[in-house]
Parts: C-alpha cells; sequence; structure tokens
C-alpha cells in the first residue's frame, strides 16, 4: 500500500522484525509457546497494548497530529485569508502541513528517483498533491497526505499482527544452558556448547539443545516446534529438541547436535528465508506495477493538456483531473496486501508447526491434486509393535508372550524388542535366573533353557527346518513362532504401527478431492494391509529409491493437467522423490536432515494429517490474495473512469487509494483466524 514491490517485501522480512525500532514490535523476555498462549495472557496484551500506544505518540504521530490541526485551521478559515489578503501566511500554513504530513512521502520519492526507478507510488503522491499546490487545491494536498500517514499507521498495526505467531516461534530461542564442568554446572549460551557436554534443564526452563536424556523425567511441552500443546512425557535415552519447554520435572541430556544444527536453528532459518522466495502472483504485480505506474503518468499527462488544447476551455479543470487521476491509480493496495497476504499464510502455517519454506510454495501447495506418501516412518511409526497373539491349543495368551519373552530376552533385535516390551507393557515379568543357554539363530530366531524347557521363537523355516508341526497363521506382519519342549505353543504377529492420524489426514484428503497414494519398499502383502487399513487409492510396493521417483514420475505425468503432485517422506531414501515432487514435504521430528533440507515444507510434528491442513491452509491465503487482487482492481477501475469524466473529487481519490489498500491489509490478516473444517 505504502511501498513498492521491493519495499514492502524487505518491509515483510523477517530480518528486519526484530532489529527495526519505532513502528514494529522488538521481541520481548516475556515468552509463550504457543500464540494462542501468548494471546489469552495479561502480561502479553499488557505490553501489545503499550506498543499499540507508542504507534501513536512517536515523533511521526505528533507530527501529523499537528499537520491535522493546521489543516483543519486552512479547511474552516481559508476564507479569512483571503479576506485579508494573507495569502502569504496561508501558504507557509498550508506548506508546513504539507510537509509535517507528508515528510516521508517526500523522502521516498527522492530515493526513488535518486535509484532511477522515477516512478513509484510515492512519485505518483508526489507529482499529484504538489499540482494540487499549483492550482490552490490546498486542503486537498494536505488532506491527501494526512489520510496517507494515517494509513501508515494503520498498516504498521496490520503487519505487527501478521507477524505475531512466527515471533513468538523466533521468540522460542533458548537463551542459556547450564553445562556440567569440572568447576561444576555453570551457564553458557547455547552457542557455545559442544556435542558431548552435558547440559542440566529445570522446570520451566526451554531445552537449549538436542540431546538424549541420561537421567531424570519430565513432561515436556512442544509445541515452539510442532504447534501441538499437549505435553509429552520424557525418560531416560528419550530424545528431546532445542526450544521444546521442561514442564514439570529436571532433566540431564547428552548434547547430540551443535546449536547452529539444532531443531529450533533450523526451524528459525527456514522461516526466515521463507519470504525470499516469491509466487508468481507477487512477481506478476511487482512487474506490473513498474509499466502500470509510468502508463498512469502518461495518461494523466495527456488527460491534463489534450482536452483544453483541442476543445479550449479552462486548463486548471483537466488538471485536477488528471491530479485526480494520479491519487487513484496508486498502486497500493496490490504492491503491499499481496505479499502480506502470503506473509500471512506463512505465519499461519508456521503456529501449527508447519514450515513453508516460500510464499511460491503457498501457490503450489493450493494446486495439489495428489500426495503421495512413503510407508516406513511416514504413515506408520517405524517401529515394530505386536499386533496380535495367537496361543496354540493347550496354552494361553500370558503363557505364550512369557515363552517368547524368554527365547528372544538377550536379543537386541528390533523384534525382539517389541516382544519384551510387549511382555513388559500387560504386567508379565521374567525370572531371569532361570534363563540358560540363550542362543541366537541369525535369520531364524532365538532359543534358550527355561524352567528346565527348551524354547525356540522364530520364523517359519526355523520350525521346518527343525521339523515342528505347526498352522501358519493368516494375519499380515512378521510372524515370530513359538515352540516348547517340540510342542507348537501360537504365533504372534508383529508390524508396524499405524500413525494415530494417518486415517484422518487420508480422510481429509479425500474430502478435499485430492488422491493419495502409497510408495513403499516394503513388500506387497504388508503394503496391501496398510492400503486397505487407511483406504487409500492406490500403492505401490517393493520399491528401491530409484524406483519411487520411477512411479513418482508417472504419477506425476497423470496428475500433470489436473494439478500439482506432492510427496511426503522422512527418510534419506526419500530425499530423491522429496527433490523431484512440485511440492516436497518432510517430517520435521525424526526425519532425516537429507529429507528436511531438500523439502519444500516441513512438517515439525510427525503427523500425516498436517498435509490436508497446510493445503487448505494454502487454499485459503491463495484465495484472500486473488480477492484482494480482484477487489483493488474493480475499485480503481470505477473510481478512474469517475476521475477522467470529473465525477470524482481528490476526496473519492483518497478513499479509493487509502480506503481499498486498508480494506485489502485487513483482509489479508484474516488468515491467522482461518481454521480448517
Amino acid at each position: 500500500m505504502f511501498a513498492t514491490g521491493g519495499e514492502a517485501s524487505r518491509n515483510l522480512s523477517l530480518h528486519h522484525v526484530f532489529s527495526k525500532k519505532g513502528h514494529v514490535m522488538e521481541p520481548i523476555p516475556h515468552r509463550h509457546s504457543t500464540f494462542e498462549e501468548a494471546a489469552h495472557c495479561e502480561v502479553c496484551s499488557a505490553r501489545a497494548w503499550q506498543q499499540r500506544k507508542s504507534l501513536f505518540l512517536n515523533t511521526d504521530a505528533i507530527m501529523l497530529y499537528i499537520a491535522i490541526i493546521l489543516f483543519l485551521w486552512e479547511f474552516f478559515f481559508e476564507h479569512l485569508f483571503h479576506k485579508h489578503n494573507l495569502l502569504f501566511w496561508e501558504f507557509i500554513l498550508v506548506f508546513t502541513a504539507y510537509l509535517l504530513a507528508g515528510g516521508s512521502v517526500l523522502t521516498n520519492a527522492y530515493k526513488t528517483v535518486m535509484r532511477g526507478d522515477f516512478f513509484d507510488e510515492n512519485v505518483l503522491m508526489v507529482i499529484a498533491t504538489a499540482g494540487a499546490l499549483v492550482i490552490h487545491a490546498y486542503t486537498e494536498a494536505i488532506g491527501i497526505m494526512i489520510f496517507f500517514k494515517i494509513g501508515e499507521l494503520m498498516q504498521s498495526l496490520a503487519v505487527a499482527r501478521s507477524r505475531r505467531s512466527i515471533k513468538s516461534l523466533l521468540a522460542s530461542k533458548p537463551e542459556v544452558a547450564r553445562v556440567h564442568t569440572a568447576a561444576g554446572v555453570i551457564e553458557r549460551l547455547p552457542e557455545e556448547v559442544s556435542i558431548g557436554d552435558n547440559v542440566t534443564v529445570r522446570p520451566g526452563e526451554k531445552i537449549p539443545l538436542d540431546g538424549i536424556v541420561l537421567e531424570g523425567t519430565s513432561q515436556i511441552n512442544t509445541a515452539a516446534l510442532t504447534g501441538e500443546s499437549v505435553p509429552i512425557s520424557v525418560h531416560k535415552d528419550d530424545t528431546v529438541m532445542a526450544g521444546q519447554l521442561c514442564i514439570d520435572g529436571a532433566i540431564t541430556l547428552k548434547v547430540t547436535r551443535p546449536f547452529e544444527e539444532s531443531s529450533i536453528a533450523k526451524v528459525m532459518e527456514l522461516v526466515e528465508n521463507a519470504t525470499a522466495r516469491k509466487a508468481k502472483t507477487e512477481k506478476f504485480i511487482t512487474t506490473f506495477a513498474k509499466y502500470y505506474t509510468p502508463y498512469v503518468v502518461l495518461t494523466a499527462l495527456a488527460v491534463a493538456f489534450i482536452p483544453s488544447l483541442i476543445m479550449g476551455g479552462d486548463i486548471t479543470k483537466w488538471v485536477y483531473r488528471a491530479l485526480v487521476l494520479l491519487v487513484i491509480s496508486c498502486p497500493c493496495a496490490l504492491v503491499v496486501s499481496i505479499p502480506l497476504g502470503y506473509f500471512g499464510g506463512i505465519g499461519r502455517a508456521s503456529s501449527a508447526g508447519i514450515l513453508i519454506k516460500g510464499s511460491n510454495f503457498i501457490d503450489a501447495l493450493a494446486n495439489v491434486t495428489a500426495v503421495a506418501f512413503d510407508k516406513t516412518g511416514t504413515l506408520t511409526h517405524g517401529i515394530f509393535v505386536v499386533q496380535s497373539v495367537e496361543p496354540a491349543e493347550g496354552f494361553t495368551h500370558t503363557e505364550l508372550i512369557e515363552y517368547a519373552a524368554a527365547a528372544e530376552f538377550n536379543s537386541t533385535h528390533p523384534i525382539a524388542r517389541s516382544i519384551l516390551e510387549y511382555h513388559k507393557a500387560h504386567g508379565g515379568t521374567l525370572d531371569e535366573n532361570a534363563l540358560e543357554e540363550a542362543k541366537t539363530l541369525t535369520g531364524k530366531g532365538a532359543s534358550v533353557h527355561y524352567h528346565g524347557k527348551y524354547i525356540l521363537a522364530g520364523n517359519a523355516s526355523l520350525l521346518t527346518q527343525q521339523r515342528i508341526i505347526f498352522s501358519q497363521t493368516k494375519q499380515t506382519g512378521t510372524v515370530v513362532y513359538v515352540v516348547v519342549n517340540r510342542v507348537f505353543a501360537g504365533a504372534i504377529v508383529i508390524g508396524d504401527a499405524l500413525r494415530g492420524d494417518a486415517q484422518e489426514a487420508i480422510r481429509n484428503l479425500k474430502q478435499q478431492g485430492i488422491a493419495s497414494v502409497m510408495l513403499t519398499g516394503d513388500n506387497e502383502k504388508a503394503a496391501q494391509a496398510i492400503a486397505d487399513s487407511l483406504q487409500l487409492d492406490t500403492f505401490h510396493a517393493n520399491l528401491l529409491p530409484e524406483d519411487k521417483v520411477a512411479f513418482f514420475e508417472t504419477l506425476h505425468k497423470n496428475q500433470k493437467e489436473k494439478g500439482q503432485t506432492a510427496f511426503l517422506g522422512d527418510g534419506i531414501n526419500d530425499a530423491p522423490v522429496i527433490a523431484r515432487a512440485d511440492v516436497g514435504i518432510a517430517m520435521g521430528g525424526l526425519g532425516s536432515d537429507a529429507a528436511i533440507e531438500t523439502a519444500d515444507v516441513v512438517l515439525m510434528t510427525d503427523s500425516p494429517s498436517k498435509v490436508p491442513q497446510a493445503i487448505a491452509i494454502a487454499k485459503q491465503t491463495k484465495r484472500i490474495v486473488w480477492q484482494n487482487i480482484f477487489f483493488a482492481f474493480a475499485v480503481k477501475a470505477i473510481f478512474i473512469t469517475m476521475g477522467i469524466f470529473g465525477i470524482a473529487t481528490m476526496w473519492e481519490a483518497v478513499f479509493a487509494d487509502v480506503g481499498t489498500s486498508l480494506l485489502a491489509l485487513a483482509n489479508s490478516t484474516r488468515i491467522f483466524t482461518f481454521k480448517r473444517e
């Protein structure tokens, strides 16, 4: 509204949000994990009020108030100046008010001309108001600058609001780390802590670096990274990330990554750089304004002089109409409300734990018609869990699990771990002193003597080799068969558990009319079971990384005429497909660095349901941007026509410019109230 496309981008850059004083709010020590939490905080509300109040009590605002007083004096007492022939003093009053209200416009116009651009909205405003002064339309000249300045103050409030959720994210940066040293526990900046150092985090403090818990338990609020306010419990050997909030217990962790490579640092970097990647709509408007502005100036010159030269008459009337045309034609509403709309979309997504690396990816997300998913670690947890226990005749559920746990007790294989965890979770206990001659049968299973009984636990080929008579299960998954003293005791089916919100994700995509596809390296039977459970549109199994790319290429070609294709993955093997996709999406919680670096969108919580949410936010953002475009063009077209025919005065011109811009700004901020149904 009040800057060129380049200036608007700078105003909206996160690099300036927290260093620039005056109109823009600076970070404050009092911090919260979520935007919603901060919104209901009395301390933050009071500070926000102080910051809003400062917008109207700074030097610029005071100069504006003086200009308004002088303007009102001229408006009501203009006849007295003329009556007493005080025209010189009238001009001094008018020019003083003009400089006080329009000083920033004059400065920006000068800078524009010095850069060699010559045409932007500031130059247009100077030409129009200077012309108004020349033809003695004093109140119009001052009024335009005053309303322009008031609009700037309103813009500052709108931009501050649009930054709020990202500001809360950046304010999540930990301030101190309590490091264990030979001299005791000392406080250091997170940037000064090394890998392998032990760090203690007290209740109420933010975790300063990524690490593994060595001792202690606590409830952890992950909202700063994930947007999810429900706390999780962490214990010894659990992984924690910088920026998470330790709620009710002290923990000691071993640092696994330096701060610059930590989760919160990457989040900050991703968000800070997001506005640098512009959408095609933004680029179009910037290019449009570049050619539109000189065209408007030439048209205004034609309106000012050609009619009077051809038809004769009062040239002042046509000059006034030309000046009205210049004010109306300022592309302010477009060059600021559109970047602000995209910026708001990025901010709204980040408050939900979805990091979109640029406004160009908002447009791409809004056009997605198909989403391809990796399976392991994406739609599933990527960890083995016991899915069913099938005891044979003569054995109970409890006995079968206990015998299997005894056989697998010394194994570190994920399948063995899943059986032991299941046994423990169901209240089972093992007499470790009764375990004898435990052996691992590589690739087949394990054996042990337990309370005088010989127990085998393994796959079907092990039982066949041992010539044990058994019945194979019809369940899908990895099956562990258990034998006690050469008698078949039953089967335990182990599989990769679905993520809790995987079904919700696919269901929401279907509601949006978006196709869902799964590409996995797992076997056909396991993939079929997941696909049926989630009701996917289609799937492809037994794929190597290069096969995934090939199948994705086929999917992309089939969808090309319909829209864009996205891919969600988490592993290093997914990075090639993520890079190839129109929109590459990575799991940011436990996903590999390669996937996160390659992706266009990062989900800070490993939740597939964030994908339809991201698409919904992108669609709403794009909808708001195009509403602003159509509204601005419609109003401009109407008032330009009125101005040429002399129907619109300078006051209508001010409304067409400032009013349209403010309404477009207000519309852009609606994205922060958007909730996906």
